[in-house]
């Protein structure tokens, strides 16, 4: 459709919506923000950006330029804040390499990237080494070392430099040029689907749009479940993972204190928390689940601290345990298509005076949509379906950051975008407030005796038994009904031998008595089991427990 598009003043600037301009408010109003690393180094937002400057010229002095791919692995630190900026700048493309892929498919996702330069910390060289002589496209390896020189491992593969030493040698004065906005920023991998990792991409302009939509979803509420400018920000997300859901590059342009944890160990954390003041963080259960449980944490005083969980449903039995701790505690939903974030649960106004337990059922919800984002469920022929909070279908979506396809991949890409929008993959319904409820993958629920079975639902219910630590529901074939439920429970340390199979199901059973959920709910076995496996970003594995519980291949 033809429309009466705008008159452009010839020295009128655009102004296109790049990564760099996430620095101007903050700079402007906030240079001197603390930005602190689990060491204790101390650096301003000033020299932050003066940093990104060293790190650019860096880079150009190694041979790259505009288009090339510069690959991190690294823990998470301000190393790794400075390449979301400084790569991208400069209009090349940062891949976020996940450290913790298989070798094979680390390699994979090297060359598919076709990364250039990769910046390694010490303690994943032996990743690259391992695969040795097969990576074709990088020129160059930097170093990432925390010691001093005599403490930095020799290594087979040719290290160029190291960062730090590199920084010093180089300019801040990198002149950041304009470009178009729908440059590719960044690239990562997912390994959420069957097959090899499946590449996935961000522009300028879409990591920008993510930063604004999320903070305006984030700064809805009056008070509870929010993130603003006097928060103290530090990631439990790996910073490989989605751009830490995109929060380091909102607390860089909200110019809030910014606390880099390095390698996830509990003490650690948990001084952090205490001594920085951390009050906003966002993580998979399991690193929750990981902090609660840790001595260091017993004695500390967590009311401060707001965390988003998201990647795996938040079991109420481990939200009732942080709300016990004072953790205002909330549940947000995306995929590594989307940037990631579709949806927060934060409560409604006239939400705030209802009791306990119908807080909790809004807070474990998957969320309302924050702005730009437009949510449908649908049935396998993309009509929609009602939003009366009992009608399930798959949840398609389109919001202006959400990747454009996968990387050299049109099949899947096609089949991501069938009908002109996103499909998560997810099942689930609305309810007339407009909170999405995710029931399922749609290649995790269980379809037993003709029913449809909700696995998060029934591992929902067993979190709640008091002796429960954590479970995880699949469905296995049955030749009888199609697939039954088995529940995979890794129980307290305090309560192993007091709770049998039985007893836990049982406890499901009184949920069919108060008519909650369908008797072809309850499992059929429970096995008590040490740990659940889970998969790279901390989620619960299910393709990997089908295969170990499930039926064994005959000789």
């Amino acid at each position: 459709m033809a429309g009466n598009l705008i008159e452009k003043t010839p020295e009128a600037y655009g102004y296109p919506l790049l990564i760099k301009g996430l620095f101007t408010t903050s700079l402007a109003n906030r240079p001197q923000q603390e930005i602190v690393s689990a060491d204790g180094t101390r650096r301003t937002l000033s020299q932050l950006r003066e940093r990104v400057g060293r790190l650019a010229s860096a880079l150009e002095s190694l041979g790259v330029r505009a288009g090339d791919t510069v690959g991190v692995m690294d823990w998470d630190t301000t190393r790794y804040l400075e390449a979301y900026f400084a790569v991208p700048m400069m209009g090349a493309v940062l891949h976020t390499i996940n450290v913790r892929l298989p070798s094979e498919q680390l390699l994979y996702t090297i060359e598919h990237a076709e990364d250039k330069v990769i910046l390694v910390n010490k303690d994943f060289l032996p990743l690259l080494e391992a695969v040795k002589g097969r990576i074709s496209t990088v020129d160059k390896y930097v170093l990432l070392a925390d010691g001093e020189r005599e403490e930095r491992p020799a290594s087979p593969l040719p290290m160029d430099a190291e960062y730090e030493e590199l920084l010093a040698a180089s300019s801040p004065g990198y002149d950041f040029p304009d470009f178009d906005e729908n440059t590719r920023a960044t690239t990562f991998y997912t390994t959420g689907t069957t097959g090899l990792p499946k590449g996935v991409y961000f522009s300028h302009r879409q990591i920008v749009l993510h930063t604004l939509g999320a903070l305006l979803g984030f700064s809805t509420p009056g008070s509870g479940q929010r993130f603003h400018r006097d928060d103290v920000y530090m990631p439990l997300t790996p910073m490989f993972h989605v751009h830490a859901w995109g929060m380091p590059y909102m607390a860089t342009f909200m110019g809030v204190k910014q606390v880099y944890p390095g390698r996830y160990i509990p003490d650690v954390l948990v001084r952090l928390i205490r001594d920085e003041q951390v009050t906003f963080s966002h993580c998979v259960p399991t690193v929750l689940h990981m902090i609660l449980n840790s001595d260091a944490a017993k004695d500390v005083d967590l009311d401060r601290w707001k965390v988003v969980i998201g990647g795996s449903a938040l079991p109420k039995g481990l939200a009732q345990a942080a709300l016990a701790r004072g953790i205002d505690i909330f549940e947000g939903y995306g995929l590594s298509e989307t940037a990631p974030i579709l949806t927060l649960a934060q409560l409604a106004p006239e939400m705030a005076e209802r009791d306990e337990s119908e807080r909790l059922n809004v807070l474990t919800r998957t969320g309302q949509p924050i702005p730009l984002v437009e949510m449908h469920i649908v049935d396998e022929e993309m009509r929609d379906l009602p939003h009366d909070g009992k009608t399930s279908g798959e949840i398609v979506v389109r919001a202006p950051w959400l990747t454009q396809g996968y990387f050299k991949d049109s099949v899947h890409s096609e089949q991501l975008w069938r009908g002109g929008y996103l499909h998560t993959g997810d099942i689930g319904y609305i309810d007339p407030q407009g909170y999405l409820q995710i029931t399922d993958r749609i290649k995790d629920v269980i379809k037993t005796g003709g029913e449809w079975i909700s696995s998060l639902e029934i591992e929902d219910i067993i979190s709640q038994h008091p002796a429960v630590s954590e479970a995880a529901v699949i469905g296995l074939p049955d030749d009888k009904w199609g697939e039954r439920p088995l529940a995979l429970v890794v129980l307290k340390p305090e309560q192993a031998g007091s709770v049998t199979p039985a007893d836990l199901i049982a406890h499901v059973k009184t949920y069919v008595a108060k008519g909650l959920i369908s008797a072809w709910a309850v499992p059929e076995g429970v096995q008590l089991v040490d740990a659940i496996e889970k998969t790279s970003v901390g989620k619960i594995d299910k393709k990997l427990l089908r295969v170990k519980y499930g039926p064994q291949p005959r000789d």
